[in-house]
Parts: C-alpha cells; structure tokens; sequence
C-alpha cells in the first residue's frame, strides 16, 4: 500500500456524466477513505457502473472532479494508466482469458508491473497459493466453475497491486455457502492492505461487509452512512430495500 497517509484516497466531486442528453451519473460527491470497505447499491439502472467506470478510466465525466492519492484524475481516460496509478477492477461479468490457464492469466495481470516472465509465472503463483487456487493452476480458465473464475478474476486484478480495488457485483450467482467464503476473501484482501469500492446487490452481503454504504437512485446519491443508518432511512426503504428489509 501506498505510504501516503492522506486519509481519503478516492474522492469524486459533482462528477456528472451524460448520454443522449441523459444524465447517466448526476453531481455525485463521494469519499472512500484508504482501508474501508465502501459499498455502493441501488437499482439496476442507477448509474452504479457507470460511475465505476468514471473512476476506472473506461468514461471520462462531463463535469466534476476525480481525485485518487490526492491527485485529479478527471482528465485520465486509459483504462491501463489507472491502472498503472494502482486502481483494479473486476467487473459483473467475468470474462477470462478462456484458453489460458489460470496461471497464465493472472500472469496477465502481474505484467501491468514487471517485464520478467519467469518473475511474471513466480508472482502470479503465490497470489494463486494466496487465494486458495494454487491446485488449479494449470486448469483452463473456461473449465473452473464460476465461483472459481470470480477468484481467477480477483487474482489477475490483485497482481496488479492495487491500492484501490472496485469490485462488480463479484457475490451474482453463488450460493450462500459460497457467498460467505467471497466476504471471508474480501476481509483477507482488506487486511492485506488494500481499500475495497463494492458493487453488490447481495443486501445481507454489502450490509455486513460495509463500514460506509452510498445509494444511487436515477444517477443521483440520495444517502450515505453506515448499514444501519442506511437500513432506516426512508429514503434507501423506498428506493430500494423495501419495507420487508430487516438488517441482520
């Protein structure tokens, strides 16, 4: 992790981001503070993705200000200088190289930072033994199993060594058994160091895994706070959670 001790490392500012006249993402103002888990939820549509996509560098705002370690970040719009600047991302749907071995993909990854294949092929297996993959390391990425191709994907975006990872709905489609062996992963990357920005639409999920919550509705955020706050407010009950929403 970085040593500056700056205590937020992603701030967005009024950021605004517009499609056929269409205001996708409407004046946002954001802080995650380095070593959080910050989660961010609403309705499909609500302008969550584009917003990471704004931050990651896939669209650049048509207004306001995105600011990372301190530093304006509005004018950067390749994907591979955030990167670079120590931003990953995975994303809702995994998409791995399928004919590579896992291995090899995540490999993929570690060459964001080092030139050296065979310091590449070392990397890439201790962050694999790390995820609990290292007996799958020469299987072809299209044979794992989903939750296993979520974990390949987790591992290629940590060899990128990132500082800031954003996470993509990365619970969708798994069980119970295996979503809650996804929220032990997240807690051992955030110990590693690393801030989490999550996506989820698993509610028990976000709820537990969250020290700070934001929900968007129409491109706009109508209320921040911790779970439980946000679990009260009228505004997240209406929008999204529904009456019958009770915090666990």
């Amino acid at each position: 992790m970085s040593s500056d001790a700056h205590p937020v490392l992603l701030r967005t500012q009024k950021v605004t981001k517009i499609f056929g006249g269409l205001a996708a993402v409407k004046e946002v103002d954001l802080e995650v503070k380095r070593g959080e888990i910050f989660g961010l939820i609403g309705p499909n549509g609500a302008g969550k993705t584009t917003l990471f996509n704004l931050v990651s560098g896939v669209y650049r705002p048509n207004s306001g200000t995105i600011e990372f370690k301190g530093q304006d970040f509005s004018a950067i719009h390749r994907p591979h200088q955030v990167c670079e600047r120590g931003i990953g991302r995975t994303f809702q749907i995994v998409k791995p190289f399928g004919n590579l071995t896992a291995l090899e993909n995540v490999m993929i990854g570690v060459f964001s930072k080092v030139k050296s294949t065979e310091q590449a092929r070392k990397q890439a297996s201790e962050i694999l033994d790390w995820m609990g993959m290292g007996n799958k390391k020469n299987i072809i990425a299209k044979s794992l199993t989903l939750p296993d191709r979520k974990r390949l994907e987790f591992a290629r975006a940590l060899a990128t060594k990132p500082d800031l990872l954003l996470l993509d709905e990365v619970m969708a489609g798994l069980n119970p058994h295996e979503v809650d062996d996804t929220l032990v992963l997240l807690r051992k990357i955030r110990e590693e160091g690393i801030t989490l920005f999550v996506v989820e639409h698993v509610m028990h999920a976000i709820m537990s895994l969250s020290d700070h919550i934001a929900i968007l509705h129409h491109g706009e955020k109508i209320m921040e706070g911790t779970p439980q706050e946000v679990a009260k407010d009228e505004r997240v009950i209406k929008a999204y959670l529904g009456e019958e929403y009770v915090l666990s």
